[in-house]
């Protein structure tokens, strides 16, 4: 059976998309390919990798990559974890299935380290709850 493949796509690729790829990836297991990337990439945030981690998911060796990587590359999967990311996603080659799912963007709260974690972890879960119900579909 061919792993079917997905890229997860937000503007910065730096919190939302990082932890949806690490989730799939883990959360799939042999079944899928995962990648993911920005519109506008920039740094992955260490509260990223830091709230992954609690899960036993290592992103400390990923990196913000550019979705021109991918753009002639197929995917059964094209999945956009925010709003601008949807409106500049662009058309890949093959049949992809494009999938949204907004999630607040964990990097904008303000306050202490803790504060910041907390807010990571929310949007880890949610991701991670909606991964869980979507992937019972996926053949």
């Amino acid at each position: 059976m061919e792993k079917k493949r997905a890229l997860i796509l937000c503007t910065g690729n730096s919190a939302r998309s990082q932890m949806a790829e690490g989730l799939l990836r883990w959360m799939a297991g042999d079944r899928m390919e995962v990648f993911s990337a920005g519109t506008r990439p920039s740094l992955v945030r260490p509260e990223a990798i830091a709230v992954m981690a609690e899960l036993g998911v290592d992103l400390s060796g990923h990196w913000s990559k550019s979705v021109d990587l991918y753009r002639d590359q197929t995917f059964d999967y094209v999945i956009t974890v925010c709003d601008n990311a949807k409106e500049s996603c662009p058309v890949f080659p093959g049949q992809t299935e494009r999938i949204h799912w907004s999630f607040s963007d964990p990097a904008a709260v303000e306050g202490d380290e803790e504060t910041r974690l907390a807010s990571f972890r929310e949007i880890r879960e949610q991701i991670a709850a909606r991964f869980r119900e979507w992937l019972d579909g996926v053949r």
